[in-house]
C-alpha cells in the first residue's frame, strides 16, 4: 500500500474552511490569554488598600449622659460608663477569645455569649474564662465633647472626672 503525502495535494473547500475554523479557534484563545493577563497587570498597577475605621471619635456632651449609665457603642465596640466618680471607656471585646460582649441591662452586668464570660460594669471579670479584665480606652474631653481613643489602653484606675 502506498502511502500518499497530504500535504502536496491542493486543499478542497472543505478542508479550508476547516482549518481556517481551526486557526480562528486559536488565534482567540491566544488573544483571550493575552487580554486576560493585560487586565491582571493592569490592575496589579493600583493597591489595594484596606480602609480601617478611625479609632478616635466623638461620643457627645458629657451633662448628656447622666451618673449611672452605661453607653453601648456597637459600631466602634465600646462601652462608656458613667459612675459617681466620672467617666471610663472601655472595649468591648472579651479578654478569654476577643468575642464581642452584650450588656444585660437587667442583670446590670456584660457577659461573653461565646463562653459565658461575666463582667461587671467596671469591666472587671465576675465569672467565667476571661483572664482579664476589660481593658479601658483612652477617654478626654476636647471642646465640650468626649472622645474615645480606641488605639490606646490606658490603666484600670484612670476615670475622666468632669
Amino acid at each position: 500500500m502506498n502511502l500518499v503525502d497530504d500535504l502536496q495535494l491542493a486543499l478542497d473547500d472543505r478542508e479550508r474552511t476547516r482549518r481556517e475554523f481551526l486557526a480562528a479557534l486559536g488565534l482567540a484563545a491566544v488573544s483571550m490569554a493575552g487580554l486576560g493577563t493585560s487586565v491582571t497587570a493592569v490592575r496589579f498597577m493600583w493597591p489595594e488598600v484596606l480602609f480601617e475605621a478611625p479609632t478616635r471619635f466623638r461620643v457627645g456632651r458629657p451633662e448628656d449622659i447622666p451618673v449611672g449609665t452605661l453607653v453601648v457603642l456597637p459600631e466602634q465596640r465600646v462601652y462608656l460608663v458613667r459612675d459617681s466618680a466620672g467617666f471610663v471607656a472601655m472595649t468591648a471585646v472579651c479578654t478569654h477569645l476577643g468575642c464581642l460582649t452584650r450588656y444585660e441591662a437587667e442583670n446590670n452586668v456584660i457577659f461573653c455569649p461565646c463562653h459565658g464570660s461575666r463582667f461587671a460594669t467596671d469591666g472587671a471579670v465576675v465569672n467565667g474564662p476571661a483572664p482579664r479584665p476589660l481593658p479601658r480606652l483612652a477617654l478626654t474631653l476636647e471642646n465640650g465633647l468626649l472622645v474615645v481613643d480606641t488605639a490606646v489602653v490606658v490603666s484600670r484606675d484612670t476615670v475622666l472626672t468632669v
